[in-house]
């Protein structure tokens, strides 16, 4: 006849257990503590440095409605140029010029790597402050980017030198007359080959708030460009970009892959470099698990297919973009790159489409969510998707927030709960 511990066994042995895995629960606790919340931006948009000035987020909205009035003047043009259903074309051309006229770039990157070349010391040092003089008017207008941030040359040995002065000499001129780091700045640390390199990123930003007496309020914080086989597995045969997102804990903040680089090193002919190459796909699938509970965000690749040219060169490319950006969103990528002031239309354009589509499941499954857990038909995961989705498509300016309340019964705050609890906010869970 068997029976159940008793209190006291239970006791001893649950404590046993705790004993057992006291640092196996510290290091998950410490290395997985969960999705980042805040917002993330949609797409980055990189300027080489010697192209940077002022006003730079207004014209590039102002050229990209420019092209959308052009080439997709209504709903059936946009349609035709992107892919999308002609009813859902006609419900996101207006959400589409809204945000070009008022928040065309969400993410701005100032390039001194691939986009800038190589150039004098005193050439480069001249650069990197004009850049971040004119970023800090960038941020004074009223269609300044929520997020910015600069790209260094990478640590390689040939680079690593020019890499620390662009990025003091930057800092330097961006902090002049008291001004403070901008919230959402980000340094972009590009051909990362090992977790050492990411150890070192994270000493480097030290000693520039050292340098610069930053407070802890003001830290740097930094991203890592996935453009090098190395970065995705070792000599030993073990990921190398899963030891690289716990290299640098509380500074690393995404992993961005490059399709182009990360292709052409492994040997694929130029005209077969792609996105959808099953290359690319393995590369995010290994960053995508990798970075999962982390808190280290993902952001897709570009293409280089640029909207150039006349119209059916125009519409060609965006159609091409608008495919990716969908393709992207539906494997859980959030964020791209966008290379070129039209790319804009067809980034939110296929954005809007594909949280518009899914906006009434989503509000169904949540607003009925609370009665189906009470019977175990969902799970807390599901609640935390579900809002989560919400709250991207909220961030973005997808939709607003009395459309989501009207459709889900919650307000933005509830939807947060949701999202980091896993549960509908209730007064007795309040």
């Amino acid at each position: 006849m068997t029976r159940p511990f008793g209190a006291d066994v239970l006791a001893y042995v649950s404590n046993e257990l705790d004993q057992l895995l006291a640092v196996a629960d510290a290091e998950l606790a410490s290395g997985y503590p969960g999705d980042h919340l805040g917002r993330q931006p949609v797409h980055t948009a990189y300027i080489p440095a010697q192209h940077f000035g002022p006003g730079v987020a207004s014209l590039w909205g102002a050229q990209a409605i420019a092209a959308l009035n052009e080439f997709a003047p209504g709903p059936g043009e946009l349609a035709a140029a992107t892919g999308l259903a002609p009813e859902v074309a006609a419900e996101v051309r207006p959400l589409v010029l809204a945000k070009l006229a008022a928040e065309p770039i969400e993410d701005l990157r100032i390039d001194f790597e691939d986009g800038y070349g190589s150039r004098a010391d005193d050439t480069e040092d001249a650069h990197a402050r004009a850049a971040a003089r004119s970023l800090a008017a960038v941020l004074r207008e009223d269609t300044a980017p929520p997020f910015t941030g600069v790209r260094c040359k990478s640590l390689e040995k040939a680079t690593r030198q020019r890499a620390v002065r662009t990025l003091s000499v930057f800092l330097g001129a961006l902090l002049e007359h008291g001004r403070p780091v901008p919230p959402g700045f980000l340094i972009t640390l590009p051909k990362v080959t090992s977790a050492a390199q990411v150890s070192a990123m994270a000493v480097l930003c030290e000693r520039l708030e050292a340098a610069y007496w930053l407070s802890h309020q003001q830290r740097l914080y930094f991203e890592v460009q996935v453009e090098t086989p190395q970065a995705i597995l070792g000599p030993d045969g073990a990921a190398t970009i899963a030891r690289c997102v716990h290299a640098a804990p509380g500074r690393l903040a995404g992993l961005h892959y490059g399709t182009y680089d990360y292709s052409a090193s492994l040997g694929i002919a130029a005209g077969y470099q792609s996105m959808e190459h099953p290359a690319a796909d393995y590369a995010r699938a290994v960053m995508q698990v990798a970075a999962a509970g982390t808190g280290v965000r993902l952001s897709d690749g570009s293409t280089n297919v640029l909207p150039v040219g006349g119209r059916d060169d125009v519409v060609a490319a965006w159609r091409v973009h608008a495919r990716l950006v969908r393709r992207s969103l539906e494997r859980g990528f959030y964020q791209g790159w966008d290379l070129h002031p039209a790319q804009l239309v067809s980034r939110y354009a296929a954005t809007y489409a594909f949280y518009r589509e899914g906006l009434p499941a989503a509000s169904d499954r949540l607003r009925a969510y609370a009665s189906r857990a009470a019977f175990g038909q969902e799970e807390p995961a599901t609640a935390r998707a579900l809002a989560g989705f919400l709250i991207r498509g909220l961030d973005c300016r997808a939709f607003s927030e009395p459309e989501i309340t009207r459709l889900t019964g919650l307000a933005r705050e509830d939807l947060t709960y949701a999202r980091r609890r896993g549960i509908i906010r209730t007064p007795e869970s309040s």
